[in-house]
């Protein structure tokens, strides 16, 4: 992808992840928006980058129609759009309907609401490219977090329907799929999350190098941890073999929660 003079979008841009796009995305000549529930910190990406901040809501309907229709008017135009704001919430069955509802809003539908707002408009330019955060959650799983865990195939599995179904018209749909990474998500996790992530956690611009190498080469899955790849047709193929080994590991964190 010519990423000189592209007008890219990157949400949950304040900090983590979205910020090492943002700067790497700035730095090979995009003209990017930074969007982030914290003013402040868009701003300061922002003003970091050369950038323009658009903070607010990208997950309603309300938030992700505003979010496109500012950005695109600064931008003249939306050449790529990152959908990288998340969240992770525990707990399983019992987790609140308040939290099942939060992960089901950033996780899944802000991506199909930002979708809703520019695939028209690209299928008439001919070009678009759509990168999501996903997680190696939505490959595999996250023990100790259901709510994450379905949202995040979800997010995955749009983004699947989203390339078969526009890849031949000119629209790329990319899904990035790190494990553990060192941001406040990660500090968050509680002491399963670190237990099964810290390990062997990136930094959030290693995860934008994976990025700007998939951005190069068109590829769906981008994966920072190369060993996803592995894990992942390991449950494709023996899904039996591979959930034994994930219930190895959840009583071993319980061990040591214990």
């Amino acid at each position: 992808m010519e990423l000189n003079d592209a007008g890219v979008v990157v949400t949950g841009a304040g900090n983590g992840i979205g910020a090492a796009l943002a700067r790497r995305l700035a730095g090979a000549g995009a003209r990017v928006v930074v969007n982030d529930l914290d003013a402040g910190a868009a701003e300061a990406v922002a003003t970091e980058i050369g950038g323009i901040a658009v903070p607010g809501d990208a997950a309603s309907e309300a938030g992700v129609t505003a979010l496109i229709a500012e950005a695109g008017a600064h931008l003249d135009g939306i050449d790529m759009y990152v959908a990288n704001a998340g969240v992770g919430v525990s707990g399983g069955p019992e987790a609140p309907e308040a939290d099942w509802d939060l992960a089901w809003q950033v996780n899944v539908m802000a991506h199909v609401r930002a979708a809703r707002e520019l695939v028209p408009g690209w299928l008439e330019r001919g070009h678009g490219r759509f990168l999501t955060t996903v997680s190696a959650a939505g490959l595999l799983t996250m023990l100790g977090s259901a709510p994450y865990s379905v949202t995040k195939h979800a997010a995955l599995a749009f983004g699947e329907w989203m390339s078969a179904t526009y890849g031949d018209r000119g629209i790329t749909v990319q899904c990035v799929c790190p494990l553990g990474v060192r941001t406040d998500l990660l500090e968050n996790s509680g002491d399963s999350g670190k237990a099964i992530l810290a390990g062997d956690a990136i930094t959030p611009e290693e995860v934008a190098d994976a990025v700007m190498a998939g951005l190069a080469d068109g590829r769906f899955l981008i994966l920072p941890h190369p060993q996803v790849a592995d894990y992942y047709a390991a449950r494709a193929t023996d899904t039996d073999r591979w959930l034994a080994g994930m219930r190895r590991l959840q009583a071993k964190v319980f061990e040591e929660e214990a």
